[in-house]
């Protein structure tokens, strides 16, 4: 019984451990993420400047 409470004790700290390493690694990303979504609003802006106005139709 105690090898199994052992076993039990392990597989939670290394459940514990990941879940740690998990979480740091998404704050690492997030950065590059706004900076991605940045670049592509920058992108589309840029396109909107670049092509002229299309004039409306009135019905």
């Amino acid at each position: 019984m105690q090898l199994e409470s052992q076993l039990a004790a392990h597989h939670a700290t290394d459940l514990r451990d990941r879940a740690e390493s998990h979480r740091l690694a998404a704050e690492a990303r997030r950065p590059r993420e706004l900076r991605t979504r940045l670049g592509w609003t920058l992108v589309e802006v840029g396109l909107r400047l670049a092509n002229p106005p299309r004039p409306a139709f009135a019905h």
